[in-house]
């Protein structure tokens, strides 16, 4: 249980709601941001004092029933509560380090998948594989050094002249909130990987928007289902945008696709032609 991290979670969900969000009435002396302890307590049928200590660090562990109390007082997600359960201790951590190897079997998947960019990714948001299309949407990873296959550290770290994005994409800002979201999970379920906690500690003190969003601790919402590439080559590509999850490894296969007969799949087309927007020859590795 991370007492600590758990009471600042339960405060920063507190403080986002309105009276109005859970059917009360605000009145006009409100000075507490979103709502007062004591009305969380009682929508979570617990004793206001009990849930002081939680935000104060100081509570004993929850029970299963009072962690659901506060879900549905809180108005948590899915993914909020889930998160919440793994700062309370009830769902056990991951030990040791995430996975970086990639299964045969997607290598050759990647190569065989037509009109298909895709890429595998670790939870850390390294590129750790690609097949030809995917470098020549993005880019081509092969050219790069290790440490700039990391697309979180591509998004916050990469010198880029304003109001420019990585790749271009359109949703640049909501990409790199959804970056500080997943890195938070990783971070519970791996706690003791350097390579969590170092890529962490790297991003918060190179990034001062990487460290505000960090400190919002907010938890993955609904994934993107489309995606668009503004391209040097072919321009704008609007892509449908499939993130699988490979369990055994803890890993994405994540799959960019465009619908048969459109532009957009006949921009993508032209790109297998071009080949990687960088020199060289780029394949699954």
């Amino acid at each position: 249980m991370d007492k600590k991290e758990l009471g600042v979670f339960l405060r920063s969900r507190r403080e986002r709601l309105r009276p109005e969000d859970v059917g009360l009435i605000a009145g006009h002396r409100r000075r507490t941001p979103g709502l007062r302890r004591e009305e969380v307590a009682v929508l979570a049928h617990i004793s206001t004092e009990y849930y002081s200590r939680l935000e104060q660090g100081r509570a004993p562990r929850p029970s299963g029933e009072v962690l659901a109390g506060i879900v549905g007082a809180l108005r948590l997600t899915e993914a909020e509560s889930d998160h919440l359960h793994r700062l309370a201790g009830t769902v056990p951590r991951l030990s040791g380090r995430h996975r970086r190897e990639v299964r045969p079997s997607i290598l050759a998947l990647l190569e065989r998948l037509p009109m298909t960019a895709g890429f595998v990714m670790s939870v850390t948001f390294e590129v750790l594989a690609w097949n030809d299309l995917a470098a020549a949407l993005m880019e081509d990873f092969e050219a790069l050094a290790l440490a700039d296959r990391n697309l979180a550290r591509r998004a916050f770290l990469s010198p880029m002249p304003p109001g420019a994005t990585l790749y271009g994409i359109s949703d640049g800002a909501e990409f790199r909130r959804h970056v500080v979201a997943e890195l938070r999970v990783t971070l519970d379920r791996y706690p003791t990987d350097p390579a969590v906690t170092g890529l962490i500690d790297e991003l918060r003190e190179g990034s001062p928007e990487f460290a505000a969003l960090w400190e919002r601790r907010d938890v993955p919402g609904a994934s993107m289902l489309t995606k668009t590439f503004r391209h040097p080559d072919v321009g704008e590509i609007t892509v449908d945008c499939d993130s699988l999850t490979l369990t055994d490894q803890d890993q994405r296969l994540v799959l960019y696709t465009a619908p048969r007969g459109s532009r957009d799949a006949e921009a993508l087309a032209l790109l297998t032609v071009l080949g990687p927007t960088a020199v060289g020859s780029t394949k699954a590795r």
